[in-house]
């Protein structure tokens, strides 16, 4: 079992920067694949963001160039820099840990980009 708690979600302004973490307690970290999505309200979950156990990153094309993701197996914990922040970024952002068949999500932390 993973139990992921998300933090560093809130309201910025568009052009602006925040910096999301999850961080996970339970079975080895380092095994698994990690991942941040998103859902907007009335919107279906979409991926953002992954890396690999190897660190392969891979990004959807509407974040490329703007958002980062990256790991500390030591310390447990996956993060979104996410940059020049727009509008259309607003909605929960959702950590994912994958290994095989399992997957694990957490509950989420509101982003909301607006002036």
């Amino acid at each position: 079992q993973v139990q992921l708690v998300e933090s560093g979600g809130g309201l910025v302004q568009p052009g602006g920067s925040l910096r999301l973490s999850c961080v996970a307690s339970g079975n080895i970290f380092s095994i698994y694949a990690m991942g941040w999505y998103r859902q907007a309200p009335g919107k279906q979950r979409e991926l953002v963001a992954t890396i690999a156990r190897d660190g392969t990153t891979n990004y959807a094309d509407s974040v490329k160039a703007r958002f980062t993701i990256s790991r500390d197996n030591a310390k447990k914990t996956v993060y979104l820099q996410m940059n020049s922040l727009k509008p259309e970024d607003t909605a929960v952002y959702l950590c994912n840990a994958a290994y095989f068949i399992e997957s694990y999500w957490g509950q989420g932390t509101q982003v909301t980009v607006s002036s």
